[in-house]
C-alpha cells in the first residue's frame, strides 16, 4: 500500500471545475496584483479570525517581516522566540537588522514554553513572537500576561494554525497585536504558490500595513516610510476563495485522521494513549496531545502536521519509506543550532526539549483525504519496525 505525506491532487479534484473557472476569470479580467478577489478574501478572513482586519500579503514570511517593520523593530532591538519552528520566524527578525533570542520549547505541545519567556526579557526586547506550531495554539494567556505586564507586543506566528482556538474559543491571530499566516500550499488553506496575510484589530496598525505590502506608497508615488513589495496575487486570491468555504471539513478530516492514529496506535501496542510524553515498554511512539480538547472545546487543532516522537527516529523513517509511506522531519536543526544563528553564541545546553524534539520527531501523513485503511496501515508498520 502506499501512503503519500501529502496528495494535493486529491484535493484538486474535488474543486477543479470551480478553481478553473476562477482561474480563467482573472485571466480575462487582467486585474492580476490585489483587486475584488483579494478585497473578497481579506473580508472571510477577517470574520474567520474574528479580528477587525486581515490584510492579504505575499507570503507567509512576508507577513512576519511586515509586521516586524510595522512595529519599527529594527537593529539594537531584541525579538523573543521559539528556537524550535521554521526558519522564518526567525529569519525575519535578523533581516530587519534585529537580534532574535531564543527560548526553549515545552514538551508537552511542541510549542513556545511560557514559563521561559520572562527571564529572557531586557530593556531592549521589542516583541515576543509565539508559533502556533502544526497547528495547535502556543499557551497564550500566560505569555500575553508575560507581555503585558513589560508592555510588549506579542506577534503570534500563526503559518501553521490557520482555525486553531486557544481554550476558550479566541482563533489564533486574535490574540496578539498582529497574527502572521501562511498560505503555502502545504497548508490547510494552501494558495497554488505563496501567499500570505496578516491579521489585527488596531486600525493604525492595518493602514500601516496596508501602505507596507505596496512599498509605504500613499498615496500613489508617495512614500513616507519605506515598505515592502508584499502584494498578493490576484490569481492566488481566486483559489483560496474556492477553497475557503471547504476549510473547516478539511480540519474535521484531519481531526478524524488524528483520533484513528491514536486507535489503531492502541490496538496495534505502540501506545496507551495520546499525550504521554515519557517512554516505555508500553509506549513505544509518543502521539501528539491535543491539550485544549480538556475545555470542551472541538477546534482546537487543525493538525496542519501529525507529529509523534519516536527514540530511534531515522530508522524507523527509513523502514516506513522501505514499506512505501510517505514522512518528514520538521525540524531537524532548532535555531540556537544554525550556522547563520552562530554570532549569538548559545548555550547548546539551554534547550534541553528542543534538541530532543529535533532528535525524535517524525511527521505523518495527516491530510483530510486518507482513507482509514491507509492509518491503520501506517500504525501496523510502525508495530512491525519494533518487532524486528
Amino acid at each position: 500500500m502506499n501512503v503519500p505525506l501529502l496528495d494535493l491532487k486529491l484535493q484538486y479534484k474535488q474543486i477543479q471545475n470551480e478553481v478553473n473557472e476562477a482561474l480563467i476569470r482573472v485571466a480575462e479580467s487582467q486585474m492580476l496584483i490585489l483587486g475584488p478577489e483579494v478585497d473578497k478574501l481579506e473580508k472571510s478572513l477577517a470574520d474567520y479570525c474574528n479580528t477587525k482586519y486581515a490584510i492579504a500579503v505575499s507570503s507567509g514570511t512576508d507577513a512576519l517581516l511586515a509586521a516586524l517593520m510595522a512595529l519599527d523593530i529594527k537593529a539594537g532591538d531584541e525579538v523573543i522566540c521559539p528556537t524550535y519552528s521554521f526558519f522564518a520566524t526567525a529569519g525575519v527578525i535578523v533581516r530587519v537588522g534585529a537580534t532574535p533570542v531564543f527560548v526553549d520549547s515545552r514538551e508537552k505541545d511542541f510549542n513556545i514554553n511560557p514559563d521561559l519567556i520572562e527571564k529572557a526579557i531586557t530593556k531592549n526586547t521589542k516583541a515576543i513572537i509565539p508559533v502556533h506550531l502544526y497547528g495547535q495554539s502556543a499557551e497564550m494567556d500566560e505569555i500575553l500576561k508575560i507581555a503585558n505586564k513589560h508592555n510588549i507586543p506579542v506577534i503570534e506566528d500563526c503559518a501553521q494554525a490557520i482555525g486553531a482556538q486557544y481554550k476558550n474559543g479566541e482563533p489564533v491571530g486574535s490574540m496578539g497585536i498582529m497574527g502572521c499566516f501562511s498560505f503555502y500550499p502545504t497548508k490547510n488553506l494552501g494558495a497554488f504558490g505563496e501567499g500570505g496575510f496578516v491579521t489585527t484589530n488596531d486600525e493604525s496598525t492595518f493602514i500601516k500595513l496596508k501602505q507596507m505590502r505596496n512599498h509605504g506608497m500613499e498615496p500613489k508615488y508617495y512614500h513616507n516610510f519605506v515598505g515592502g513589495n508584499f502584494r498578493l496575487d490576484a490569481i492566488q486570491a481566486a483559489v483560496l476563495n474556492i477553497k475557503f468555504p471547504l476549510l473547516d471539513s478539511w480540519h474535521q478530516g484531519r481531526r478524524k485522521n488524528a483520533a484513528l492514529y491514536e486507535k489503531y496506535a492502541i490496538e496495534f501496542g505502540l501506545t496507551e494513549k495520546a499525550g504521554i510524553t515519557k517512554f516505555d515498554d508500553k509506549n513505544k511512539v509518543l502521539l501528539p496531545n491535543a491539550i485544549y480538547q480538556e475545555f470542551g472545546h472541538n477546534n482546537h487543532h487543525i493538525y496542519n502536521q501529525f507529529i509523534i516522537r519516536v527514540e530511534n527516529r531515522d530508522e524507523m523513517r527509513n523502514f516506513l519509506a522501505k514499506n512505501s509511506i510517505g514522512s518528514e522531519i520538521y525540524y531537524p536543526v532548532p535555531f540556537h543550532r544554525q550556522g547563520c544563528f552562530a554570532f549569538l553564541n548559545n548555550n547548546d545546553a539551554d534547550f534541553p526539549i528542543a534538541n530532543l524534539f529535533a532528535a525524535q520527531t517524525i511527521a505523518l501523513p495527516i491530510f483530510p483525504e486518507l482513507e482509514e485503511e491507509q492509518i491503520k496501515y501506517v500504525c501496523q508498520i510502525m508495530a512491525e519496525f519494533f518487532k524486528n
